[in-house]
């Protein structure tokens, strides 16, 4: 496992010596001594004056043995001894041996000069095993070595000889002072596990003085190499990701008890807020917009697969679309068309893993189904230890100390760190808002920053996760109205995107959809950002809207504020438009609602449009919103609709290879047609020919899933 921890690490961090080993090298037709010498020398010239953190006594003695290998290496070059037509076989083969041997010690030097303090620390005893085992096999080919076949002068005779010796003595070390530092890092892991903060005294004695984490800008790195560790390692990694997760909490609560807001951190909000960080934390600020790998994507839902299986076909789909699919009597693959051998699905566990990853690297939200790979779950979502939850609930309070009292730049580093805390875990969510979160960000919310904007609005969007949160936002005084105003003149898109995001958050609950509906200007900024907003924000508005269309009460409200218009407009744009139809079909239920709709030149046509070329939700959807138009708008709304062209073989064709609930709107809507004045012209009398089901006057809601940013 640590060995696997190592080799990827090298892989991230390639440094220039290293090349040399990468690149593919025959040994067989090259001055083997020559090419051996040169790489022990880049090796030595790297690592004999360089300080080792931890692990001194451990480098210090590899690196010694690589100075003997030099000093031979050196004289054999320099010899006419050393050409490869002198060297014996059993030579060739030990310096071919050597080479590998060279390799690893140059991978394992790399880790332990590149890799975190708090990191090296966690892992001293593997990677104080994995100096034994090289320092073994180092022993083992220096037993072999064909000394006497080499001419070596009498004084490199007698140190590798030295070498020899000291080789076949030696034992595992661990350094002592190491080892207390390790088992005292746990021991503050303990403290909070109990519900005991250490003092700051305590702290910074480990955290300063000991580990010379001495600035914001290195307990930061640290941070962001531990979360690096669990994304790259898929979970499977010691100590276990939960506890990872835990000395991370701590590290986050010494940073900003032990070095408070310093410079360094308002230069990263002010000097230069578009440059990328370092880790999670980078590629979350960074790309707040994020497009769904389209691999990762179940070609029946078009959504993120939670539970990827392979049908007989050897295609991947989400199991419980597939499990739909051949519940509805489907005997083919839906992307493929062929005929399926059998019924049997097999988990993709390769394909899970990896968007196990890009959940995880990008904040998204990763719920694994009930039937889903156990190991994934864990790794997925591992639960929290109640040191994490106790360390990052006391890094809260001082995060919204200084919300309430900092400067504006404090408030602005603050509002981003409790934007990132609350990005995973409802206890995290739970706890900022009990500690009085809210009411200083909605504060934050008309700052003229726009970091701190985006950052509190973000906040927002994140804590209101938290079914309890939702009454904690709304309840808070003038909190939705400063969302809504951000949504109308935020002072950046992901500004503006993640209010219409938080709006979306909001209205699941049945009882707000009305009271944001009302909200002066919510539902005309929605629409807005619906029309000309980028493919993220328009994904925003348009769930936003679809929440709000399932309140009766909001139907005038939406028409008023030209929602309707921009529903129907939305439905050419593939992204969108499932959500699009499925708000109309909402809005068309009621009267007004019809008759707006029928306004709209384009909207039936739209609608057909996604009957033809749709997703199989946008057919169900817009399937759906043609049955309640005719339905409510009367004969007018039916003749419009039957007069459209090919209306009749699109609605053949929905009826036989439609989904089940596309079916049910179909056969609905045919009879709907069938009582218009003018239906027996059209139909031939007889209907399409298929047994129509019952009516069904249900319009089913589609979920949306919220992203934490």
């Amino acid at each position: 496992m640590a060995s696997a921890a190592i080799f990827s690490s090298v892989r991230r961090r390639r440094s220039r010596s290293l090349e040399a080993f990468l690149v593919p090298v025959d040994l067989t037709q090259v001055a083997l001594v020559q090419t051996l010498a040169a790489l022990s020398s880049d090796l030595v010239s790297c690592f004999s004056d360089h300080v080792f953190f931890f692990q001194r006594r451990n480098s210090r003695s590899l690196v010694r043995k690589l100075e003997i290998f030099l000093v031979v290496l050196a004289y054999l070059r320099d010899s006419r001894s050393g050409s490869s037509s002198n060297l014996s076989p059993t030579a060739v083969l030990c310096f071919k041996e050597l080479y590998l041997l060279l390799y690893r010690s140059k991978i394992l030097l790399d880790y332990c000069s590149q890799s975190s303090k708090l990191w090296l620390l966690l892992q001293s005893h593997s990677i104080s095993g994995h100096f034994h085992d090289l320092n073994q096999e180092i022993s083992t080919l220096l037993d072999v070595f064909p000394l006497k076949d080499l001419n070596l002068s009498d004084d490199i005779k007698e140190q590798v000889e030295l070498l020899q010796k000291q080789g076949r003595q030696c034992k595992l070390y661990v350094d002592k002072n190491d080892e207390v530092l390790r088992l005292k890092f746990f021991s503050l892991l303990d403290e909070f596990e109990n519900g005991r903060i250490p003092n700051h005294v305590e702290l910074r004695l480990f955290f300063v003085e000991r580990l010379g984490i001495k600035d914001v800008e290195s307990c930061r790195s640290e941070i962001e190499f531990l979360e690096e560790q669990i994304v790259n390692h898929e979970g499977d990694i010691e100590p276990a990701a939960s506890v990872l997760n835990g000395f991370i909490a701590i590290t986050r609560y010494c940073q900003f008890l032990l070095f408070r807001f310093e410079e360094d951190e308002l230069r990263l909000c002010f000097e230069n807020p578009k440059k990328p960080w370092k880790g999670l934390i980078s590629q979350e600020m960074a790309h707040t917009f994020l497009t769904i790998p389209k691999d990762f994507c179940c070609p029946i839902s078009l959504d993120l697969m939670k539970d990827p299986v392979i049908v007989s076909t050897g295609q991947t789909y989400d199991r419980s679309s597939i499990a739909r699919w051949m519940e509805e009597g489907h005997c083919t693959c839906p992307k493929t068309g062929q005929m399926l051998d059998d019924t049997r699905i097999v988990p993709n566990r390769a394909l899970r893993n990896l968007i196990v990853q890009w959940c995880i690297a990008h904040g998204v939200p990763y719920d694994p189904t009930e039937t889903g790979d156990a190991s994934a779950e864990s790794f997925a979502a591992p639960l929290p230890i109640k040191a994490a939850i106790e360390a990052n609930r006391a890094t809260a309070v001082l995060l919204i100390q200084q919300l309430a009292n900092g400067s504006q730049g404090a408030q602005t580093v603050a509002a981003r760190e409790i934007r990132l805390l609350a990005k995973t875990g409802k206890e995290n969510r739970a706890f900022i808002a009990e500690a009085g979160a809210i009411p200083h960000l909605r504060k934050l919310l008309s700052s003229l920053n726009p970091i701190a904007q985006e950052n509190a609005v973000t906040a927002m969007l994140n804590l209101s996760i938290y079914a309890k949160n939702k009454s904690r936002i709304m309840d808070e005084d003038g909190c939705l109205g400063s969302i809504v105003e951000v949504l109308r003149l935020g002072l950046t898109v992901e500004a503006r995107q993640n209010a219409a995001a938080t709006l979306f958050s909001l209205s699941a609950v049945h009882e707000y959809k009305k009271r944001i509906a009302d909200q002066g200007g919510a539902v005309e900024a929605l629409a807005e950002l619906l029309r000309v907003g980028t493919p993220r924000g328009k994904k925003d508005a348009v769930t936003a809207l679809f929440n709000l269309a399932t309140h009766a009460d909001t139907c005038s409200r939406m028409i008023e504020a030209g929602a309707v218009t921009a529903l129907v407009g939305a439905l050419g744009n593939e992204g969108v438009a499932e959500e699009a139809a499925g708000a109309l079909a909402l809005i068309v239920r009621q009267p007004i609602g019809a008759e707006a709709v029928g306004k709209e030149e384009m909207a039936v046509s739209g609608l057909i449009a996604m009957m033809r070329c749709g997703t199989p939700r946008g057919k169900e959807n817009a399937v759906a919103a043609l049955l309640e138009f005719c339905r409510t708008g009367g004969a007018a709304a039916t003749r419009r609709v039957l007069k459209a062209p090919a209306m009749a073989s699109l609605l053949q064709t929905l009826l036989f290879t439609g989904t089940k609930r596309a079916r049910r709107k179909a056969a609905s809507l045919a009879r709907v047609f069938q009582k218009c004045e003018n239906a027996t012209s059209r139909f031939g009398g007889s209907g399409v020919g298929y047994p129509f089901a019952s009516n069904s006057t249900t319009v089913s809601v589609v979920p949306t899933s919220i992203s934490v940013l």
